[in-house]
């Protein structure tokens, strides 16, 4: 993909390609002229040497348009991801489009639709191997927040679980500064070395600055390891209008350019040619109750907006979306996570997190995973878009039979009609009223639930082979013994 251009704009357009210009151009005079905090002395005294103008005192870096533009020739224009056992899983560029779970929920609904609590370890155990059966879902991801484990080891323990539980690629992120360097050991041991790792990741880290303009102490280390380690890495910044940025939806996109930008200016700094996916997460501050809704319609105008700049800047996007900001399994989590997963694949991002998700993704739900597939499918089938090719155009056919020919039994469609429409699971009910009376008036939740019932019952994730299992254990066993942990409840034995 080209540096800025206009040519791989998306399907939806929020932004004139003048206005593209002109949030670079403002978040260009941000960045130069309030410049951005870091809270860490390493990644100050490494832009310092590129030519910021630093303030170690307050802990500023002033970045000029000439670093921004250096780090946008040198970022990739496409990533690709691989799974355990190195096969190819995503390709992140173009509009090519991946959906993942939501990462880091702290609360777990249960099957029965009603209860909530703390997320655990078994949680992520049963989200890994439910959502390994689920081809629409490309990506695992480190979806909760263990609270049965001690908070140090938190984030590597979550990838182990993911790295036992499933094959597929992982989105992952760290809470600590050792962090990074522990979950590349992880993964390490499981691709066969650091080289390996290197060359096939599988894994993509989430590293978020702190709304507004500033990294933390722990995101800019996380920049840096990743950056040092040619571990891929997508930055997640979070406007929130009226609170962590301007009220204005435009005002907001500045602020979401210049953090972005800021975090590719110090991982190119750092090795250029890094991996980094153009991500983010708005929300919408809600004046009325406080609360920050990721799923409102400006959070997805933000979203689409900034899908828009990413690929301006020749760049693979992510955002969060296919999501709801309901507590429970009902029309509104159905109307939101259609609607901003839609809206999502539309704007052509790369990478979509959040299904699986409610509650400002807080809520973890096994049962509205599975009705997300769902959502993922119709998405995927429209991204597919039409055929137009002589085979599907069937001009021959449609004359052969001519007025009131029967397609029916026609060997075209004999041929066509598995892989030419998208197909639901019985999650999805299509019968008609009498079929549907006769089985118990169920409705998607309840179908929902048996179908998670019946994923844990037959579905089976491709296990880790024992001499990779036994290097995973032994880098976990070393970081336990780092960090004063005697045990785990998952293991390793």
């Amino acid at each position: 993909m080209d540096k800025y251009t206009f040519s791989g704009q998306p399907a939806l357009r929020l932004l004139s390609n003048d206005q593209i210009k002109m949030i670079h151009e403002k978040a260009l005079n941000v960045l130069e002229t309030s410049g951005i905090m870091f809270e860490s002395d390493e990644a100050l005294k490494i832009l310092k040497d590129h030519g910021a103008r630093v303030d170690f005192d307050k802990k500023t870096a002033k970045i000029s348009p000439q670093m921004v533009d250096d780090a946008i020739k040198q970022a990739p224009s496409s990533i690709r991801l691989y799974d355990r056992d190195g096969e190819p899983s995503a390709h992140l560029s173009g509009n090519e489009i991946h959906f993942d779970p939501g990462s880091s929920l702290i609360k777990f609904l249960e099957s029965d639709g009603k209860t909530v609590r703390k997320t655990e370890s078994k949680d992520l155990v049963q989200i890994s191997r439910v959502n390994d059966a689920l081809d629409n879902v490309r990506l695992q991801s480190t979806s909760v927040v263990c609270y049965d484990v001690p908070k140090p080891i938190g984030d590597s323990y979550r990838l182990y679980l993911c790295l036992k539980n499933s094959p597929k690629a992982v989105v992952t992120g760290a809470f600590s500064v050792p962090g990074v360097n522990h979950m590349r050991e992880m993964l390490a041991a499981v691709a066969g070395g650091h080289d390996q790792l290197r060359e096939k990741p599988i894994a993509l880290f989430d590293i978020c600055p702190s709304p507004p303009l500033k990294w933390t102490h722990i995101s800019a280390q996380n920049i840096i390891d990743c950056a040092r380690s040619g571990l891929p890495m997508e930055t997640i910044s979070l406007p929130m209008p009226g609170a962590g940025s301007p009220v204005t939806l435009s005002g907001s996109l500045i602020v979401h350019t210049a953090e972005t930008l800021s975090g590719l200016v110090l991982a190119q700094c750092v090795s250029p040619g890094a991996k980094v996916v153009y991500g983010g997460a708005p929300v919408q501050f809600d004046m009325h109750y406080g609360t920050t809704p990721m799923s409102a319609v400006e959070a997805t105008m933000i979203s689409a907006s900034y899908a828009q700049m990413g690929k301006y800047f020749g760049m693979p996007t992510h955002t969060y979306a296919a999501l709801s900001d309901s507590k429970v399994i009902d029309m509104q989590a159905g109307f939101e996570t259609g609607i901003s997963g839609i809206i999502a694949l539309l704007a052509g991002f790369n990478m979509i997190s959040g299904v699986g998700a409610l509650d400002f993704v807080n809520t973890f739900s096994l049962e509205k995973l599975v009705i997300d597939h769902e959502i993922c499918g119709i998405a995927l089938r429209l991204d597919r878009g039409l055929d137009f090719s002589p085979e599907s155009l069937a001009v021959d056919l449609i004359n052969e039979l001519g007025p009131g020919g029967n397609y029916l039994e026609t060997e075209h469609t004999f041929k066509h009609f598995k892989t030419e429409p998208f197909t639901p699971s019985t999650v999805v009910d299509r019968r008609e009223r009498g079929s549907w009376d006769a089985e118990g008036k169920k409705d998607i939740f309840q179908r929902a639930q048996e179908r998670v019932r019946e994923i844990k019952e037959t579905h089976s994730p491709k296990p880790l082979d024992s001499d990779r299992e036994a290097k995973l254990d032994h880098a976990t066993a070393e970081i336990m013994k780092e960090l004063g942990v005697e045990n785990l409840p998952q293991g390793p034995a």
